[in-house]
């Protein structure tokens, strides 16, 4: 062993030694309020990719989809596909406000939405559900954000992680998650012209 390999050696298992004593202080559970927001890609792709983390690991969960609805996307697919007597996936928006141009309409959606969404989040089978867009629902004020504090500080069962996704979240869900990650935008295709693409976007 040369005396770099040596030294590194020695400066790992010190490091080692202090995340492993870190690491035994951490012996609690509980099941989490995850917020991904930020003006960033990669919001539902991160929450997708927990989804089916639970898939592989045969664990029950649910996807309330808030916003999208009216175009196709891989995950839906895939998972209505191959994976729906694990992950029950509702698809209960009809697409952007700027698209629907109906604010009643979109209310309407929004609200029947979070009450699905409280049903499967209610339902001690589902270890996971992923409340798709919904920060855009309370950003326009479609859902009192009040309400969906209250449920999820109140009647949330203990155990189960429910993951909220889409920009601008409010401070009062931040305040009550236990997870917040930002997404931080530093470049985009579209600022050059590039349309979203499959496999990438949807």
């Amino acid at each position: 062993m040369t005396e770099d390999s040596t030294r590194h050696a020695s400066k790992m298992a010190k490091k080692k030694a202090a995340r492993d004593k870190i690491m035994a202080t951490k012996t609690d559970q509980k099941g989490l309020i995850i917020v991904h927001t930020g003006k960033g890609k990669g919001k539902s792709s991160a929450a997708f990719g927990m989804i089916f983390r639970c898939i592989a690991h045969d664990m029950k969960c649910a996807v309330v989809q808030y916003i999208k609805g009216g175009m196709s996307t891989g995950e839906r697919d895939m998972i209505q596909r191959h994976f729906s007597d694990t992950c029950a996936f509702h698809t209960m928006g009809e697409g952007f406000t700027w698209e629907t141009q109906d604010r009643d309409r979109d209310i309407e959606m929004a609200r029947a939405a979070w009450e699905k969404s409280k049903e499967l989040i209610r339902d001690p089978a589902n270890k996971m559900v992923l409340l798709d867009e919904i920060n855009i629902a309370l950003r326009y004020d479609y859902i009192p954000i009040n309400d969906v504090v209250d449920f999820l500080v109140n009647e949330k069962p203990e155990m189960t992680h429910v993951v909220l996704t889409g920009r601008n979240a409010k401070e009062e869900l931040i305040e009550v998650a236990d997870l917040v990650t930002e997404m931080e935008l530093i470049k985009h295709p579209f600022r050059s012209g590039i349309k979203a693409q499959i496999g990438v976007e949807f």
